[in-house]
């Protein structure tokens, strides 16, 4: 079959899927250089797109309403989008090497597609129909800001405010490692930093600074009050939370550790955290 001119057929009439032959072809702008964070960070939000990578977090996009902009696949994994309604969006195919060529990286679940970037709401919008938040600050690494949106979709937080130099959760790791959960909690930039922490308390949250400090009250203690609408504040891996942010909180509180270990990574205590002040939260 020419190339360009792969065919298949969905609600009985033809769609184009063009087979790509030159890693360099420009049609894959969208998709050079993954693996480059920084080129990366400075292309996609200025060109108001992102990167799903797997068929899984790819149709999860689409459900959530994000625009396609084009598909990127395996020839031998064309078939896997033959129920999809690609709309506009043209369909790309090519070899496993031309992919790695283009992308820096083996692409081993064979899909990609680049996705138009929705507007995001603001921090008012989303504290005003949220009952239990998590606050991240400085949180920076794409592994641990797409396991925190894991775990607060899967445990029952309503959104996520992120300070202005927190990692982007639509970068492709963030979405990859967040299973596309990411499109499924809310979020919004918390700004100006940290001043503005004083508007989530003023939205009638409770803000809960984690800490390993002294002074701090083990999580399970927290009083009924303190539960009831709590913003979960949480700090980068090492540093953790600055001064300035501990300051603008309204209790301490600490994941309990045993055999002298200090603290857990920053997704895993996300994750203890959001269980334990749901924990008695009707299924």
């Amino acid at each position: 079959m020419p190339a360009g001119d792969l065919r298949r057929v969905r609600q009985n009439r033809p769609v184009p899927v063009h087979q790509i032959i030159d890693p360099d072809d420009e049609r894959l702008a969208d998709y050079r250089a993954l693996t480059d964070v920084e080129l990366r960070t400075r292309w996609e939000p200025p060109h108001g797109l992102f990167i799903a990578e797997g068929e899984l977090v790819l149709r999860r996009a689409l459900r959530a309403g994000y625009p396609a902009r084009s598909y990127l696949v395996d020839a031998k994994r064309v078939d896997q989008l033959a129920d999809l309604d690609t709309g506009e969006a043209p369909v790309y195919a090519a070899t496993p090497d031309v992919l790695q060529r283009a992308t820096g990286f083996h692409v081993h679940r064979g899909v990609l597609a680049s996705f138009r970037r929705k507007p995001l709401p603001t921090a008012a919008e989303v504290l005003a129909t949220a009952r239990r938040v998590v606050i991240l600050e400085d949180v920076n690494n794409h592994t641990n800001v797409g396991a925190i949106f894991r775990a607060v979709a899967g445990l029952g937080v309503d959104a996520v405010l992120l300070s202005p130099s927190c990692a982007d959760p639509l970068y492709r790791r963030s979405v990859r490692v967040s299973m596309g959960e990411v499109f499924a909690v809310p979020y919004a930039t918390l700004a100006p930093w940290p001043d503005a922490l004083g508007d989530v308390r003023a939205a009638g949250f409770t803000v809960l600074a984690m800490t390993p400090a002294p002074d701090a009250v083990p999580i399970q203690r927290l009083d009924p009050a303190a539960r009831a609408r709590s913003a979960l504040l949480l700090g980068a891996e090492g540093a953790g939370l600055t001064r300035a942010a501990m300051d603008g909180s309204d209790v301490r509180v600490v994941i309990p550790m045993r055999r002298g270990v200090d603290s857990l990574n920053v997704a895993a205590a996300t994750a203890v955290a959001c269980w334990e002040l749901g924990r008695d939260d009707p299924m």
